[in-house]
């Protein structure tokens, strides 16, 4: 499935519990990074290493490592589609912000209204009472 020309991360199209069970594997993960360098570390720091061990654990770390990396990317990739308003499942945040915008362009229509009828009262009342108004244009007047 596309989004926008991309791939869509299986974390989008995932439900909140399963959302949820991706960032636990990722924990997961973290911590068998942490274990594998502290065991590679372990196993330098003797004096009659096994390079072989200790080989093992660094490659094992870094597998992980990238792992966690790629993971990660798409939670951040995620958060950022969320946080500007890009549609995605199960987010009323466009919606939200569009309507938001909406009240900002309702109350600065009112404002100039509001502004338009003071100029206007402002100005029929600067007028000499005796002078008839200016018709206004588009306006038929009857005689």
């Amino acid at each position: 499935m596309d989004y926008q020309g991309e791939k869509i991360p299986t974390f989008i199209m995932a439900a909140p519990m399963e959302k949820i069970q991706i960032l636990d594997s990722i924990e997961k993960d973290i911590v068998t990074c942490l274990h594998s360098a502290g065991t590679a570390l372990v196993e330098f720091s003797k004096e009659k290493s096994s390079l072989k061990q200790a080989e093992s654990q660094t490659h094992l770390f870094l597998k992980t490592l990238g792992q966690v990396e790629s993971k990660l990317t798409e939670q951040i990739n995620y958060l950022t589609q969320v946080s500007t308003g890009q549609p995605h499942e199960g987010s009323g945040y466009a919606s939200q912000k569009v309507l938001q915008m909406a009240w900002h362009r309702l109350e600065h229509a009112r404002s100039r209204v509001n502004e338009l009828e003071r100029l206007k009262s402002r100005h029929t009342s600067n007028l000499p009472r005796g002078m008839p108004q200016q018709p206004q244009p588009g306006m038929n007047m009857q005689q």
